[in-house]
């Protein structure tokens, strides 16, 4: 099981803060993370506007899953 956070826009589009899946065979990386929730939610099509963290260390779509216990996505982050 892996508990996937959605923070910002990413939740509002979600519909809530996180879930914990059981994740299906075949999925290695983040990126393959995200294709098959596009499948529920629209928002991870589109991966410009995305960020993604791994047991909370900011992480790139072609990070190996392995065995993380938390993804979080969330939006592009400026500061100032």
């Amino acid at each position: 099981m892996v508990t996937l956070l959605y923070f910002a826009k990413v939740r509002e589009a979600v519909g809530m803060g996180e879930e914990r899946i059981e994740l299906p065979d075949g999925l290695s990386t983040i990126a393959d993370l995200a294709d098959w929730l596009t499948v529920r939610y629209p928002i991870f099509g589109d991966r410009e506007r995305l960020r993604v963290a791994v047991d909370q260390v900011m992480a790139k779509f072609d990070t190996r899953i392995g065995a993380a216990k938390e993804i979080a996505f969330f939006p592009p982050v400026t500061g100032g």
